[in-house]
């Protein structure tokens, strides 16, 4: 018997398994992860960003997570020796109708309490030479880490605290059994006195095995990137975005230097025909089945279809993609971008239409599920962790 049981071996289920038993030393907990690896999905996958919390609303979940996290995440990394960087990030607007848009999320960031600096394009390019605008933001606190790493470290803290922490099982069903759950798995049958939900890109389905209403559907997104060939790699010193728009949930093709030098540009957002579909061709029947016959798709794909139609577009052709880049990076071309590992986002999206923009956890009879964790939740994990376990307490 268990008295916790988290399931999805993620950077969030790591980071509440290793605060459970900082909290509670003598707690019998298990970690159920479906794969051979810790962040085999979107914790792994991911641009590698410690975000400064800019973009959200305030008051929201994600921005007070997301800048308290920034302060953590670098914590984390200094304190066991994971690679990582403040670099900071250039924010561009590159015409002269996205400057009241660059002001807005200036607004913003300092409504979160985060230091935002406005440039003009030749201070710009004392941060970033080789980069194009007409207005910049700079957000000093912006930085770089190897998240694979910070979950391999959160593993081995885990279980150094005692934690069960078993890879390779892969949940199947949930039975009530009294004042406890049964967990069916791959690997056997475990029970245990309370369950949290860690599943990212299933854990709308998890918490319906719960018994548990999410209140909304994961809608798959591939993130595609390219990577500048080696020899290219001097044009990016940090992190260059470009003005988000707040129509969109998705940020735009941006450049990132990662931990290992090399540098990305991407994501191409895209709908993916099966959760886990990390090629273009990749089809699960069940997923598709699950985005066509969902009505909070179609309502969104109509309020969106151009802009998807856009970002397919894009992700057939590569010059479209490389125009992207150059409208802040106008030296590349088509034969400075190779292919690199691409992402799945899991866009959670209620039966209206809406977005559901900030963190989500839903609370169940003995449980409680993160239902919604895309970015920053990979910057924000540790103090996602410390606000499931506060809810737990209380």
């Amino acid at each position: 018997m268990h008295d916790f049981a988290i399931v999805g071996g993620g950077i969030v289920g790591l980071a509440t398994a290793a605060e459970l038993l900082l909290r509670q030393p003598s707690l019998r907990l298990l970690l159920l992860e479906k794969e051979q690896t810790w962040a085999a999905h979107q914790s792994g996958r991911n641009s590698g960003v410690i975000h400064s919390g800019i973009y959200y609303k305030p008051g929201s979940l994600k921005a007070r997570l997301g800048r308290d996290g920034n302060l953590s995440m670098a914590a984390f990394c200094r304190e066991h020796g994971i690679a990582h960087e403040i670099c900071g990030k250039l924010i561009v607007a590159s015409t002269e109708d996205e400057i009241a848009r660059l002001d807005a999320l200036a607004e913003r960031g300092r409504a979160n309490g985060i230091e935002v600096i406005r440039m003009t394009p030749i201070e710009a390019m004392e941060v970033e030479p080789n980069v194009r605008c007409v207005a910049a933001l700079f957000v000093p606190s912006t930085g770089i880490a190897d998240y694979i790493a910070v979950c391999e470290r959160l593993a081995t803290v885990a279980r150094e605290r005692g934690g069960d922490l078993r890879l390779g099982t892969k949940l199947i069903g949930i039975d009530d059994a009294g004042a406890t759950k049964r967990l069916r798995t791959s690997a056997g049958t475990f029970e245990t006195k309370f369950l949290i939900g860690c599943a990212g890109l299933h854990s709308d389905r998890v918490t319906r095995l719960d018994g548990a209403d999410p209140g909304a559907r994961v809608v798959p997104f591939r993130g595609e990137y390219y990577e500048l060939v080696p020899e290219k790699r001097h044009l990016v010193r940090g992190l260059v975005y470009p003005v988000p728009d707040p129509r969109f949930p998705f940020l735009g093709v941006h450049l990132t230097k990662a931990v290992d030098g090399s540098v990305h540009a991407g994501p191409n957002a895209v709908l993916a025909f099966a959760r886990e579909g990390y090629g273009k061709l990749d089809v699960n029947v069940r997923d598709l089945a699950g985005i066509v016959g969902y009505r909070g798709f179609w309502k969104i794909a109509a309020r969106f279809w151009r802009d998807g139609a856009a970002e397919m577009a894009r992700s057939f052709s590569k010059a479209r993609f490389t125009r992207s880049v150059r409208a802040f990076l106008p030296s590349i071309t088509d034969g400075d971008l190779v292919p690199a590992k691409p992402g799945i986002r899991a866009q959670v999206i209620t039966p209206d239409g809406t977005i559901v923009d900030d963190f989500l956890i839903v609370r169940g009879a003995g449980s409680l599920h993160v239902c919604n964790a895309p970015s920053p939740a990979a910057t924000a994990s540790l103090e996602i962790a410390r606000a499931v376990c506060d809810r737990i307490e209380n």
